[in-house]
């Protein structure tokens, strides 16, 4: 039996961005699933804002 590639289902590397592939720096609250850099270039689009 030939062995197959599993996918993770827990731990870090189970995540990843879906815009880029990115498993670090994930946003996940609200199941964003964004890593921080395309986040900040999304934020305003899906109604987030700046906060001072």
């Amino acid at each position: 039996m030939a062995e197959e590639q599993k996918k993770q289902r827990y731990g870090r590397g189970a995540h990843s961005c879906q815009l880029c592939g990115r498993k670090q720096g994930l946003v996940r609250r609200y199941h964003i699933n964004f890593c921080r850099q395309c986040f900040r270039e999304w934020a305003p689009r899906l109604g987030f804002k700046k906060m001072n």
